[in-house]
């Protein structure tokens, strides 16, 4: 891959600084007489340790960009006037041509919309088969490079196209974790569903069934006793005596027909 002048004295520029300021592994700076010893993190004024920084979210475009963007620089890279003439570097030519347009027009939408939706298969899924499409013409660039173009030519091709597979791979992973763990939520949510639909259905059974009372028994009364009337007294009974009976003064009459007796 051609670098131009300014390009690489920038690269040695940018590396120079980055040598220069690590430090030897195993060696460590003592801090000045008074100063603080350094920390991983600045606290916050106030002496408030600093809050932690929340994690990134992964998107697709975090995935994507950057090997989009070297397949960008090496399509750009490729001399096809270098190449044999003939049917295949015109193919190549055209693939390279909509690969280019394709990567300014159409996936840059695809990618803010499943930006917008991290969480959301359906918007990630147009994006899934656009990439699937838009690698197989890469492939069949990458194919003809293999036939007609130069050795380092193909070198930059095949490195851009395993940059890109890997991050099509690592959002495959990406959406298939996110499905798992949304079917999880929802399933349990269903669980969650049915057992509280279950409970209402349970209190109201028993808010709908009467529940039977027992009978109260009043208590025995004894009976009470009889008074006597007001004004009469109450008959006493005599026992029987034995007297003899006083003999009638009269005699007995006898009976018509019956002798008188002498």
């Amino acid at each position: 891959m051609n670098i131009s002048h300014p390009a690489l004295m920038l690269m040695l520029a940018v590396a120079g600084g980055t040598i220069y300021a690590q430090a030897p592994l195993g060696v460590q700076e003592s801090p000045p007489p008074g100063a603080a010893p350094a920390t991983g993190t600045a606290p916050a004024p106030g002496g408030a340790p600093a809050p932690a920084a929340a994690a990134p979210v992964t998107t697709a475009s975090s995935l994507l960009q950057s090997p989009l963007s070297v397949v960008q620089t090496a399509l750009n890279g490729l001399k096809t006037d270098r190449w044999k003439k003939g049917s295949v570097r015109e193919e190549a030519e055209g693939n390279v041509q909509s690969l280019l347009k394709d990567m300014q027009t159409n996936l840059p939408p695809l990618m803010t919309a499943a930006d917008a939706s991290p969480g959301q298969l359906s918007k990630a899924i147009p994006l899934i088969k656009h990439l699937d499409a838009f690698y197989d013409v890469l492939l069949r660039v990458e194919e003809a490079a293999r036939v007609v173009a130069p050795g380092e030519q193909v070198d930059d091709l095949q490195q851009a196209m395993l940059k890109l597979n890997q991050a099509r791979l690592a959002l495959d992973d990406h959406l298939a974790a996110n499905a798992v763990a949304q079917e999880k939520q929802v399933g349990d949510l269903q669980v969650a569903l049915k057992t509280a639909r279950a409970d209402l259905q349970a209190k109201a059974a028993v808010v709908a069934t009467p529940v039977p009372c027992k009978p109260v028994t009043p208590p025995k009364k004894k009976p009470a006793a009889k008074k006597p009337a007001t004004g009469t007294t109450p008959a006493t009974t005599t026992p029987p005596t034995n007297t003899p009976a006083k003999p009638s003064a009269t005699p007995a009459k006898p009976a018509t027909g019956q002798p008188k007796p002498q």
